[in-house]
């Protein structure tokens, strides 16, 4: 019966980095319930945007949030760290409090 969702592609891949920052591409996918070329994609669309960026670790990639950015949207004044919060997420600072990039708490 799930014909619809309320969050887009973009917000599933956004939401399984914020909780499993530390996942591969084809797992952030799987998490979302897509390919892992769309997730690739998809997190190159949110790093141009400024939403996540991305570190190498040896042979994989961790993620960080940039939760104060504005959503894309023409409705709201909410930041990206406000929906992911609403859908869940806990973060973690680690830096002072004012940093604009956060960390996902196990």
């Amino acid at each position: 019966m799930a014909g619809w969702s309320f969050i887009t592609n973009h917000g599933s891949v956004l939401a399984a980095i914020a909780m499993h920052a530390s996942q591969t591409a084809r797992q952030i996918g799987d998490i979302a319930g897509i390919t892992e070329r769309a997730a690739h994609k998809i997190i190159k669309d949110l790093e141009d945007d400024g939403y996540v960026s991305k570190t190498r670790t040896g042979r994989r990639n961790s993620y960080q949030i940039h939760a104060n950015v504005p959503l894309k949207d023409d409705i709201s004044n909410a930041t990206v760290g406000e929906l992911l919060l609403a859908l869940g997420w806990k973060r973690a600072r680690r830096q002072a409090k004012d940093t604009e990039t956060d960390q996902v708490v196990p």
